[in-house]
């Protein structure tokens, strides 16, 4: 009899319909559970209804009676404390679906206000595990196609796949208002990095990067101290990092491989350039390859140099420096590999200071180079974490913290626990970890929201910062440019200078060859829209 209306009398469960249905009949035929416009659900609880509505014409004549059996309760009335509708739970839809995508997709999950809808990879091998856990979610391997059939369906979209696709997905994504979070670097350009970030704005959806210690309370501790005046006013930054722990500074095989089954290739290019595919580019060692990676910098800085952009509130740069590590394979036989990054660099950027503060340089060294020691640091206290870390020097003093801004300390680092300051930052709800779950909230809480506004790497903050470590690899690349000099033999103009960058037209203005690399062109048939 109640099976019309799918309704349990003895529980008066919870039923729900699909978003934006305001009929009043269909509110009733699915046992009122009411949307308002705002979609904070209300249920109406029976306590009495004496007969099973048979028709319209039945509904329309008793609409009056069955009301008056009727009373507005509070969700949690129903479903106990903390309990969530499912129509109320953020619908994910994950393009990347193995590796770092499989554990974002757990951690909204794991939020318990996100559910899992949809899948998405071009390599069925990396997919495995996130099928398995979400045995529900209709899988896909074109993002595209998924986006298309389904966007009604999807409230949000996590990016989490190699960086040249960032861009052209998050893109389709929030074209269709959908809110993102997107793998750092959010970019594998820099006029990709700035179209992303007018772009959320353009497009009024809630974002964040996948630079999960920005949210940490170490980073916050690192922003108390400097509120509070204990180093004065910083003017340089040391970023510093082990990676790659890939092949970097390497030739591009020659010899095509075979395709392995399950992977679709050519979706996995992208906008790369058409080329052969070689063994083991996948899944981990795209990262050493220019067309699909940003190298040592763009997987670990948006981690490393975000304490500094928190703490500082950087913008963009306004000059870049580099010098790289060179192969030789014979005396005086320098390697060539311009498909790859270096296995090692020291980039230096210039920050403007502001509101009259000293000029900031920021160090970035990766391949294992670092800084000298802190002549505060004890000869046997670790610097960082070891291989990884930030160094802040002020005028009145030092501090430091390892990845992501973990294990804060001032410098000596005895003066870590003997010094109190007021909290000046608003912490994150479950440290670094709280850094997925609060997007969640900001998603269902809607852009302009406190949760949107406060969120640890929106776009305002990531897009900036994104530009910045890819600004580096401007310079990296800025390096290995060939020009004919005026003797008709092989220089490299870009090469021992400063490349000096207007930051708000994105431009290099005294050496035009290095624009070629805030912009890539992309293979035929992508696009990334604005």
């Amino acid at each position: 009899m109640y099976s019309n209306l799918n309704f349990n009398p003895d529980t008066y469960g919870n039923l729900y319909l699909p978003k934006n249905n305001f009929s009043i009949w269909a509110i009733f035929n699915n046992l009122l559970y009411l949307r308002t416009p705002k979609e904070y659900p209300f249920i109406f609880y029976m306590i009495a209804m004496k007969k099973i509505l048979k028709s319209r014409r039945d509904f329309v004549k008793n609409t009056a009676l069955a009301l008056g059996g009727f009373y507005i309760v509070p969700r949690h009335v129903l479903g106990g404390p903390g309990f969530i509708a499912p129509s109320d739970k953020l619908q994910v839809a994950g393009i990347g679906a193995g590796g770092k995508g499989e554990s974002d997709l757990w951690a909204f999950y794991q939020s318990g206000k996100a559910d899992v809808a949809f899948l998405c990879d071009v390599d069925d091998r990396q997919a495995v595990k996130s099928r398995e856990r979400f045995p529900k979610a209709k899988y896909y391997k074109d993002y595209r196609e998924m986006l298309d059939k389904e966007h009604k369906l999807i409230d949000a979209v996590s990016v989490s796949t190699p960086d040249h696709m960032h861009g052209v997905q998050a893109m389709a994504a929030m074209q269709k208002k959908k809110h993102v979070y997107v793998q750092k670097p959010i970019a594998h350009d820099i006029y990709e990095a700035r179209i992303m970030t007018e772009a959320a704005h353009k497009y009024n959806v809630v974002t964040q990067m996948g630079n999960q210690g920005a949210s940490g309370n170490g980073v916050r501790v690192l922003q108390d101290w400097y509120n509070a005046g204990l180093i004065g006013d910083v003017h340089t930054i040391y970023c510093y990092t082990d990676r790659p722990v890939w092949p970097q500074g390497v030739i591009r095989p020659t010899t095509a491989s075979a395709i392995p089954a399950g992977l679709d290739y050519d979706l996995w290019l992208g906008t790369a350039p058409q080329k052969d595919y070689f063994d083991d580019v996948l899944p981990f060692n795209w990262r050493g390859w220019w067309d699909y990676g940003t190298g040592a910098l763009g997987d670990m800085a948006c981690h490393i140099m975000a304490p500094g952009f928190a703490v500082l509130g950087l913008g963009y740069p306004v000059s870049a420096e580099c010098s790289v590590a060179t192969r030789y394979t014979a005396p005086w036989q320098r390697v060539y590999s311009p498909d790859s990054p270096p296995a090692a660099s020291h980039i230096i950027l210039t920050f403007k200071g502001q509101n009259g503060k000293p000029d900031v340089k920021l160090h970035w060294m990766d391949g294992g180079i670092q800084p000298e020691r802190p002549a505060e640091l004890g000869p046997n206290e670790i610097m960082g974490d070891g291989g990884n870390g930030i160094i802040f020097e002020g005028t009145k003093g030092k501090m430091m913290a390892g990845t992501y801004g973990i294990n804060p300390q001032l410098l000596p680092t005895n003066l870590t626990k003997t010094t109190k300051v007021p909290e000046s930052v608003e912490r994150v709800k479950g440290d670094a970890e709280g850094h997925y779950a609060a997007w969640v909230e900001a998603c269902i809480a809607g852009p302009g929201s406190k949760e949107a506004k406060v969120l640890s790497s929106n776009f305002d903050i990531a897009g900036p910062l994104t530009e910045s470590v890819l600004m580096g690899n401007l310079a990296i690349r800025s390096y290995d440019v060939k020009a004919n000099d005026a003797k008709g033999l092989t220089s490299y103009p870009g090469r021992n200078i400063q490349l000096l960058w207007d930051g708000p037209n994105m431009k290099i203005t005294n050496f035009d060859l290095a624009n070629q690399f805030v912009k890539r062109t992309y293979r035929e048939g992508w696009s990334l829209g604005s």
